[in-house]
């Protein structure tokens, strides 16, 4: 019989510090209140019931919880000491996600348990890879309507019907992965730069490179910096940051948008805006001023030093329709 783990996360609660918004941690959650499973999530186990499977609903309040789910889908053990997951498992997990962010927590987990340490990186291990396939899961969303989300962009079943029936016979279609010198990961994107009280974009500066391409070197202010994996920030204030997010071509596409001055003779001087695109392997960001913020697939951050993303082809999959 086909086992189905159906894996929420506690959202957090009015003043509480549950982990709905899951950041690069869950922990904190235990001051949340630990709520039932929504309705979506009741209706994809009964969906999946009614075909035949075994259904189990986790709620995950920490990454400890989140841990203890990923660990049943360990593979047998190797030779050399490393846990990597079992292709052969007749396990399946879905992700009720009411937030991208909560789903890049999951897959956050799963690469911290199963990415080998540099120093044991082993022989069967890809050399544009430093994580094996990750076990595959379905996203079931939370808030159907939103189909701006990862899940609308890649064309993922939306509805609890849907979903469960994609992941009894549905294919698995693998994608590209983001990784990041802080230690997450980005499976949609990331867009550098703050934004004034009325919604206007705060100039910065920093050095932006994707491979061996300079984007800017740190010397001119810029306006946002969108790092695509897929099709979150292609647009920015209006304007046009990136042209194809694509998840399958194992690079990452990364824009910047300048304000140039622009002098008329006889009428003084304009500015338009400048979007500079480059794709490649991996892309660096080094702020020249302080703090930068970000938000990384919808969750806020900043950062002061250089920080580096870097493309990891087909290492997450998901069940399609």
């Amino acid at each position: 019989m086909l086992e189905v783990i159906l894996l929420s996360l506690v959202e957090k609660a009015a003043g509480g510090d549950g982990c709905g918004g899951c950041g690069d941690s869950c922990g904190g959650a235990a001051a949340a209140t630990v709520c039932a499973p929504r309705t979506p999530v009741l209706a994809c186990a009964d969906a999946l019931r009614k075909a035949g499977a075994k259904v189990e609903t986790v709620m995950a309040a920490s990454d400890q919880e989140i841990d203890a789910v990923l660990a049943r889908f360990d593979g047998p053990a190797r030779p050399d000491g490393l846990t990597w997951p079992d292709p052969d498992t007749t396990l399946r997990l879905v992700v009720a996600s009411a937030t991208d962010g909560q789903l890049r927590a999951v897959v956050r987990r799963l690469v911290r348990r199963y990415a080998p340490p540099p120093s044991k990186r082993p022989a069967d291990l890809s050399m544009a890879r430093t994580v094996p396939d990750l076990p595959p899961l379905a996203i079931l969303p939370l808030d159907p309507g939103n189909t701006g989300d990862l899940a609308g962009q890649l064309g993922l079943p939306r509805t609890p019907e849907e979903v469960a029936a994609a992941v009894l016979t549905g294919p698995v279609r693998r994608l590209d992965l983001l990784r990041n010198d802080g230690g997450s990961v980005t499976l949609d994107g990331a867009l550098l730069g703050g934004a004034d009280d009325n919604g206007r974009a705060v100039p910065w500066r920093g050095r932006v490179e994707v491979d061996d391409a300079l984007l800017t070197n740190g010397e001119e202010p810029v306006l946002a910096c969108a790092v695509g994996n897929a099709g979150g920030y292609a647009e920015f204030d209006g304007f046009r940051l990136l042209t194809d997010g694509d998840p399958t071509d194992g690079r990452v596409e990364v824009a910047v948008a300048v304000p140039i001055v622009v002098k008329k003779r006889f009428k003084g001087t304009s500015v338009r805006i400048e979007v500079r695109r480059a794709r490649g392997r991996a892309v660096s960001v080094l702020p020249r001023e302080g703090d930068l913020q970000f938000l990384d697939d919808g969750v806020a951050g900043s950062t002061s030093r250089k920080r580096s993303w870097w493309t990891e082809p087909g290492a997450w999959a998901v069940y399609a329709g």
